[in-house]
């Protein structure tokens, strides 16, 4: 997933640090120790020196001597389906809420010892205790958001969007110009909410109910997709697209007549978090890589680049003005109090809903 700033922001953080930079010096890079660790995350979804950001991992190597093996993966059951094969080799993972309890229920991840993570203490509060790892056994929140949707305000009637629902993905106004989620947990997620049903329900008659909307929606979808939203939405090839308000900077940087709205049924609060496979070969290096993504500067970095909400205190404080008050990265009580984490699901209703899924893509 493409991440980037505008442009405004960036020149005013570079400027910040030239500045900086020229009132101290910088501390000499730690000699190599031979150590690698292998990092698995979503695609760019890192500051990685683009556009005069922090190569993040450059920066763990030159403070640590340890070097980083990075790759990525598209979604949660991409990541899924490599660890479960046998093949996987990953000190470190990124997996969202839902996937994360899961792993932690199958025993796939690695417990962690906090006293190798201390900026642990970092994170707010209401990123700890939640019900993906209500003990903090396992994982360390990385980034957070929400889902609404992106628009075209000149191809979207305004009176469509004053009161925002989920009903427009099914508007016959908009037939061939909306895009839709390409997994089955955030599509599905859509039409529960339409229908006004919990985002986790275990309810075959709900799912069914649900998958039948999904397919009533079908003849009205340009195309079911992931980061190929950002191309079709920055040339205007679509009016209407679900996604993660992360990628408003993004979106909005790339075509000025775009907006998001958050739906006013609700929607899903999502949280991903930092993890350690279980059987990781490197796994002190792994925290030590950890606690180095929660300092300050790292996560500031982090946030500033890749646009999605950062759960790091010390990050917030220092976050663009601009940014902080902007309600679509930092939306108020109104609109948080009608969202909901996604949970794991009995593994019954993920293959119910997976076999659903498959219906209403290979449907004519």
């Amino acid at each position: 997933m493409k991440k980037r700033l505008f442009s405004v922001i960036l020149a005013v953080c570079m400027l910040a640090a030239i500045v900086s930079l020229a009132g101290c010096k910088q501390e000499d890079a730690v000699p190599l120790t031979g150590e690698v660790i292998n990092v698995y995350n979503w695609g760019e979804y890192i500051s990685n020196g683009e556009d005069g950001s922090l190569d993040v991992n450059k920066e763990f190597t030159r403070r640590t001597g340890i070097k980083v093996n990075y790759t990525t993966y598209p979604d949660n059951e991409s990541m899924y389906a490599k660890l479960t094969s046998g093949s996987a080799d990953y000190d470190v993972i990124i997996p969202s809420d839902y996937m994360i309890a899961r792993l932690i229920e199958e025993d796939m991840l690695e417990p962690l010892n906090m006293s190798n993570i201390p900026n642990f203490s970092l994170i707010d509060d209401q990123f700890k205790g939640l019900e993906y790892d209500p003990s903090n056994k396992y994982s360390v929140a990385y980034t957070w958001g929400t889902v609404g949707i992106f628009y075209n305000k000149t191809m979207v009637d305004e009176e469509d969007v004053k009161d925002m629902s989920w009903d427009i993905l099914w508007n016959e106004k908009y037939r061939g110009q909306i895009l839709m989620f390409d997994n089955p947990r955030d599509a599905f997620g859509i039409a529960l909410l339409k229908l006004g049903y919990s985002l986790n329900t275990t309810d075959k008659a709900q799912l069914l109910e649900a998958a039948n909307l999904l397919k009533e929606q079908k003849p009205l979808v340009q195309a079911y997709v992931m980061d190929q939203i950002f191309d079709k939405m920055a040339g205007a090839e679509a009016a209407l697209a679900p996604y993660y308000s992360g990628d408003a900077l993004t979106m909005f940087d790339d075509n000025e007549d775009l907006g998001f709205a958050v739906p006013k049924e609700g929607t899903n609060r999502f949280v991903d978090a930092i993890c350690i496979p279980k059987g990781a070969k490197n796994k002190e290096l792994a925290e030590k890589y950890i606690n180095f993504l929660c300092e300050t500067d790292i996560a500031l970095a982090n946030a500033e680049y890749i646009g999605y909400s950062t759960p790091n205190t010390g990050a917030l404080e220092q976050l663009d003005e601009e940014i902080k008050n902007n309600e679509i990265f930092y939306p108020g009580d109104d609109i948080l109090s009608k969202t909901q984490i996604f949970l794991k699901l009995p593994d019954d209703i993920n293959r119910y809903m997976d076999t659903l899924w498959i219906e209403i893509k290979t449907e004519n």
